[in-house]
């Protein structure tokens, strides 16, 4: 929060710059047209900023003239996002104003930000969860797919809509390397501070000598100014090996231990180098039974079998507020909660969700019948933010009036075929079905966040790379920041710790890996990088510097993670940052 603040509160003081002094540091990427392809059709995604035709130019017209330039230039012009920001910043609201709808924008912003996490926490990684349990997949396996999905949902979507723009693609790179250096600076310090422990040595050099490896092969893509399709290909492949050999020293690792402890049966403790696992299976039962006593207290089970009528089963799956942790939460808790409860309100009547710990898989009848209706129909708003909404069939049907009749017909076949106190077999399919609607909602969120964040770098003539390391890495990592704390806190470090590194993986392979296959095969054509100057140069410097510190020290310090190699882990972020931004307002420079 207070990092958020300071940003705003600087972001503020570079538009009043920008205003009185009529120019600024412009670091924009020209759009790409077909005229402008060479021979060979290479994409380029980030393009020097020569061309006369920037969107960034607007801030040097007078403010009678901005109205007309964004409306003549191709590059103000953003495809995806429901809102046309630029066209509401300089043509809805006069010049005065200007101030007023960058902090509401700002506002908007954060809201955004709840908008991602509350629908990958809260829907899209239980549903993915439920999958793998019906899938019966192990706990390694999935942790490292589809939780690693789940929890890095906001980021991957981030970056996919982020490459989808020649003038954005900024924001992906210093998304992801942002957030890498956050993750793997303050988290890991804070994570240090709070519970210094000894790491598990084998599982930490795995997953910092594979983001190493993730981060040179991002290095030379940006360096060399190309990617193929065979590349790309292969930088997805490396995660594939990744998880790989997450599952094969798994594997190793039991049986070491199984042959342990079936060769010294009168040996009860076993030796200290087996507590450092490959997995931390052993821990997440203790959590989840620790969650289940308190979820399942005696004092909160009724006397008496009690049959709820439907409605009360609607009513009562549509109220997001838990009494029983209402009354144990501070005041700040409830206060965000509020905020909250009518956004989780609607989500909860558009996303199912599935939980296969609970007796009746979270089968709510008359919800889940609703959610046949509500669910392919914000699908169809949502798509590609809302391009296929007034999409007509041969010219004369609307798709979302076809969508909307074969919701109410499955949901009529489903509720009179149906009881309220078993759900059927093929309850599982929708956690798939909720999969798919909350993939849809992050996605169109965050090309909500990607254009919004455009707008911002033009107004307040910033680089889409330092609002890339800033504002989204900021905004998207927080939660993982303040659930690893927690995790730490608890008493599992560990856990805490693996999913530092093991989660930034994911995100970088995948959402530069995606963004640029998906590209690829929208124009059919290999892709060109150009970085948009030093700042890009510092920020993939740092983010190796940091892990190549943490590879050489922590095996120096015995795998010991204390306080003092917390605070040397926020220095270092504090530096960096520094130094950013030093570059980025032309205060460094080569």
């Amino acid at each position: 929060m207070y990092l958020r603040i300071f940003l705003s509160l600087l972001l503020l003081f570079s538009c009043h710059r920008g205003v009185t002094s009529g120019s600024g540091i412009l670091r924009k990427q020209a759009a790409v047209r077909s005229a402008g392809l060479s021979s060979n059709q290479t994409l380029t995604t980030m393009m020097p900023k020569s061309s006369s035709d920037e969107c960034d130019r607007v801030m040097n017209h007078s403010a009678a003239d901005r109205c007309a330039f964004v409306k003549n230039t191709p590059d103000c012009t953003m495809e995806d996002g429901f809102i046309n920001y630029l066209y509401t910043v300089f043509c809805l609201l006069p010049p005065n104003l200007t101030p007023l709808a960058i902090t509401l924008c700002i506002i908007w912003l954060l809201f955004l930000f709840v908008i991602l996490g509350l629908t990958a926490s809260k829907f899209f990684c239980p549903n993915l969860s439920a999958i793998s349990s019906t899938l019966h997949l192990r706990h390694n396996v999935a942790g490292v797919t589809f939780l690693a999905l789940g929890n890095g949902a906001p980021d991957i979507f981030s970056a996919m809509a982020a490459f989808s723009h020649p003038h954005t693609a900024g924001l992906a790179v210093g998304a992801l390397f942002g957030a890498g250096i956050f993750v793997t600076t303050v988290v890991a310090g804070n994570v240090a501070l709070v519970k210094p422990f000894t790491v598990a040595s084998r599982p930490f050099l795995r997953d910092v000598i594979f983001y190493m490896s993730a981060v040179f092969w991002t290095f030379l893509m940006l360096y060399r100014g190309t990617v193929t399709l065979g590349e790309t290909l292969g930088y997805l492949s490396l995660y594939v090996v990744y998880v790989l050999t997450v599952i094969i020293s798994t594997f190793i690792y039991n049986r070491q231990k199984y042959s342990v402890n079936t060769s010294v049966q009168n040996v009860t403790h076993i030796p200290e180098e087996f507590h450092s696992s490959d997995s931390s299976d052993d821990d997440v039962p203790r959590m989840n039974g620790e969650i289940n006593q308190q979820d399942y207290d005696p004092e909160y089970r009724p006397l008496l079998p009690y049959s709820e009528s439907t409605s009360q089963i609607l009513l009562s799956s549509l109220n997001p507020v838990d009494h029983r942790k209402w009354r144990r939460k501070s005041w700040q808790w409830k206060a965000l909660k509020v905020v909250k409860t009518p956004l989780e309100v609607l989500l909860l009547l558009c996303i199912p969700v599935v939980d296969p710990d609970k007796e009746d898989r979270n089968w709510r009848r008359p919800l889940n019948c609703l959610h046949l209706i509500t669910a392919p129909l914000v699908c169809v708003l949502a798509f590609q933010s809302g391009a296929y909404g007034e999409y007509m069939i041969q010219g004369q049907f609307p798709l979302w009036l076809l969508v909307l009749l074969l919701g109410l017909f499955l949901s009529a076949i489903i509720f009179c075929t149906t009881t309220n106190d078993h759900p059927p077999k093929y309850h599982p399919l929708f956690a798939l079905l909720g999969f798919v609607v909350s993939a849809v909602l992050i996605s169109a969120a965050a090309s909500e966040v990607v254009s919004l964040l455009h707008m911002l770098g033009v107004v307040l003539s910033l680089s889409n790379t330092v609002l890339g390391l800033t504002l989204l890495a900021w905004g998207n990592s927080v939660g993982d920041c303040f659930s690893d704390i927690t995790i730490a806190r608890q008493g599992y470090p560990r856990m805490a710790i693996s999913a530092c590194f093991g989660g930034i993986i994911f995100n970088m392979l995948l959402g530069v890996g995606l963004g640029c296959l998906l590209q690829m095969v929208k124009t059919h054509s290999d892709m060109q990088f150009e970085s948009e100057g030093l700042l890009t140069w510092v920020l993939a410097g740092s983010l190796g510097l940091s892990l190549v510190l943490s590879f050489v020290i922590v095996p120096l310090c015995q795998f010991h993670l204390g306080r003092t190699y917390g605070i040397f882990l926020l220095t270092f972020y504090a530096i960096f940052l520094v130094i950013a931004l030093l570059t980025e307002f032309g205060k460094i420079h080569t």
